[in-house]
């Protein structure tokens, strides 16, 4: 069948992503809540507010069963903000963490399946109204709910009563379509602002044919005469208004109806898909009886709003692919070697003019795809909270440098990765066991840390937990047993030992549980921090706690390089990694025989690598009068790479291996990717910090 009616496939992207946000917001306030315990005016006039948009848009669409679904769980709501003298309702937050999640699954459902059939929602339909039941005291309270945070307290405040209504008659654009639909989506959203006492017509959610009507004479709104100021701004920030009117009544003569029309600016056709997590605070908007500071008020609103729209990821790619091919382009034609020798002044003056506006066009594109890690860091508030309950364990997440950047690709394959590891934290990391903590003189509460930061050109995210430890030799039993072991066991460092808890089917739970012990999980951590250029490293010390070190690039885009060469082959280092480069005579050479070839600058002794050594290439170039050096710098480590000679600074654009060579572990050599010429040859790409690692 087909997901939506005819005429609204365009609109399908807009509802998934709308409502997906949405739903994150939702969790962010039931976790926030349930944390301290009470709702305020505010966390119910958002829930309500964004149960009112996902029920509203759905209907729209066409999906009823989410409709249905997310109507029951704004009904529970309702009752909680109106009735003072409640139950327990500490039940209310795993009802509605259920709702949202079989709402995200089938959104994704949607998403991913041609033939897509709605699912039968009925059993969470009764229990979410059992438990509006339960708030109304039609059904007794659920005493055998374990209450494992304070029950929301009913909002302090509220709407001042009046007892004088207002009217109000709004328009919409002509030949939008669907208008019953857009006036029950508007009708939601005043609703959030005051009491409705009454609209017409009257059936616009269900009844297509109030469409027709609407379009020719408007759709009718009662309300709170007090709250005009609220339901003009809800109006005004409205899509495909064209204008709207005050019907009021003369006090002095009830029989006698002033209409006072008050023209709407224009409404811009927004395609305002983001939504913002707190609205800035907006100022009152002028008594209606005023027609021109409305009109100004409106207009100087549209003027200075930013306008925010959702692309699609798949054409940013297109964008960043043809950037690179232009920056590839550029680099033939300005280095095209039949152009050696010439005197071209005019020439290299508008190369140069080239350079700079691809520079510029290549940071915009840059810009536009990189988001912040706020996003899935904020999702592990959920699964530390769900664990917390199932495994009976106190645990505090802290959550560090979420604003930190990296490309939206990137931020895509960190979902899963971050979830395996925090659920590994809290399932085999943090202790059993509050007496084991205390007794190792630790406090009663465990805590995860997820943090990030930048560190020379890339982004270093760290998982770890204050728990037991990873036991060394544990780890290696388990992998002799399973034939793991690539070496002999007496081999092994304890580093390499923890890091073999990433290997496929590895796992040091004996009992499959329903977070872990399938082995599975972990190696998917490893597959998908790589797939985005990115490595993990495990660290641990017994009876202290375990640290995952993920270490991903900012972006898998363009970089700023030097070109070497080792024995005719091309090389290029990232520009961030070089901290010097320099020639040096046979007799500055220290040797060690434990530790090789070295040179001593500035009063520190750093080792040397020799690149054709290293990379099993051929060179006349072996004395280091003859060639060159470059001290590069990782995470505090440094080396000396002696090559040929350099070849210059180029922008490149890195070129991934084919999926086919990842079985030999390149990146593990020290090779992160190729990159295209200016004359159409290859040049590989050093990863600095592989390349000092191993």
């Amino acid at each position: 069948m087909s997901k939506v009616e005819p005429g609204m496939e365009a609109m399908l992207d807009a509802y998934l992503f709308e409502s997906e946000t949405l739903l994150e917001q939702l969790d962010e306030i039931l976790l926030r809540t349930e944390a301290a315990g009470v709702f305020t005016d505010e966390d119910i006039n958002e829930i309500f507010r964004i149960m009112h948009t996902v029920k509203g848009s759905s209907a729209m669409m066409g999906f009823e069963s989410l409709q249905k679904l997310s109507h029951k769980g704004e009904d529970m709501f309702f009752l909680i903000r109106e009735n003072t003298n409640l139950p327990d309702t500490a039940f209310v937050y795993d009802l509605v963490f259920r709702m949202s999640d079989l709402f995200k699954a089938e959104i994704v459902l949607i998403q991913s399946d041609d033939e897509y059939i709605p699912t039968d929602f009925s059993e969470i339909l009764t229990e979410l109204e059992h438990g509006a039941d339960m708030l109304s005291g039609k059904a007794p309270a659920a005493a055998s709910q374990p209450a494992k945070a304070s029950a929301p307290a009913k909002p302090a405040g509220g709407k001042k009563a009046g007892s004088d209504q207002a009217t109000i008659r709004i328009l919409f654009e002509h030949g939008i379509e669907m208008e019953n639909l857009r006036a029950f989506l508007l009708l939601n959203k005043i609703r959030e602002e005051t009491d409705v006492a009454d609209f017409f017509p009257a059936d616009v959610e269900k009844d297509p044919e109030t469409a027709h009507y609407i379009a020719e004479h408007g759709f009718t709104i009662t309300f709170k005469a007090d709250d005009k100021d609220n339901v003009l701004k809800t109006i005004e920030s409205a899509l495909n208004i064209e204008s709207y009117e005050f019907i009021e009544s003369d006090d002095s003569d009830d029989s006698t109806v002033e209409e006072e029309i008050i023209e709407s600016a224009p409404v811009e056709p927004e395609a305002v898909i983001e939504i913002a997590p707190k609205p800035a605070p907006v100022e009152s908007a002028p008594a209606p009886n005023n027609v021109a500071a409305v009109n100004e008020k409106v207009n100087a609103a549209h003027g200075g709003k930013q306008s925010i729209i959702s692309v699609n990821l798949a054409k940013l790619d297109q964008l960043h692919d043809i950037v690179g091919e232009i920056i590839t382009t550029e680099s033939m034609v300005i280095s095209n070697p039949e152009l050696e020798g010439l005197q071209l002044e005019s020439f290299h003056k508008a190369a140069r003019e080239l350079r700079k506006l691809t520079d510029e066009l290549q940071d915009t594109v840059m810009s536009i795809r990189m988001v912040p890690l706020s996003g899935p860091f904020s999702k592990m508030n959920r699964i530390v909270r769900d664990m917390k309950k199932a495994l009976g364990k106190d645990v505090d997440l802290i959550i560090e440098g979420e604003t930190t950047e990296v490309d939206k690709s990137i931020v895509d394959n960190l979902n899963d990765p971050l979830m395996h590891l925090v659920r590994n934290c809290m399932d085999h990391g943090i202790e059993k066991n509050v007496e084991d903590r205390i007794k190792n003189g630790k406090s009663a509460k465990a805590h995860i840390k997820l943090s990030a930061v930048n560190a020379s050109g890339e982004v270093i995210i760290t998982v770890s937990d204050d728990g037991g430890g990873i036991n060394a030799e544990k780890v290696l039993d388990k992998a002799e047993r399973n034939g793991l072991l690539m070496k002999s066991r007496s081999d092994y460092t304890e580093r390499e030992a923890h890091n073999l808890i990433l290997l496929p089917g590895f796992s040091t739970n004996e009992a499959v549980t329903e977070y872990s012990g399938r082995g599975v999980g972990m190696d998917v951590v490893k597959q998908n921090i790589e797939k985005c250029g990115g490595t993990i490293m495990v660290e641990s010390k017994l009876g202290v706690g375990t640290n995952f070190i993920i270490k991903i690039p900012l972006t898998l885009a363009i970089i700023e390089g030097m070109e070497i060469e080792v024995g005719g082959t091309i090389f290029t280092i990232p520009i961030s990694m070089i901290k010097q480069s320099f020639k040096i005579t046979e007799d500055q050479i220290i040797r060690d025989t434990q530790r090789g070839e070295m040179i001593m600058i500035r009063g520190v002794c750093y080792p040397i690598m020799r690149l054709h050594e290293r990379f099993g290439i051929y060179t006349d170039v072996t004395n280091f009068e003859d060639g060159i050096l470059l001290l590069v710098e990782t995470e505090n480590k440094s080396v000396c790479l002696f090559s040929d000679k350099l070849l210059g600074e180029q922008q490149v654009v890195v070129k991934p291996f084919p999926a086919y060579f990842s079985r030999y572990n390149i990146k593990g050599g020290g090779l992160s990717g190729c990159t295209i010429m200016g004359d159409g040859s290859i040049a590989l790409i050093i990863d600095v910090a592989n390349l000092i690692e191993n």
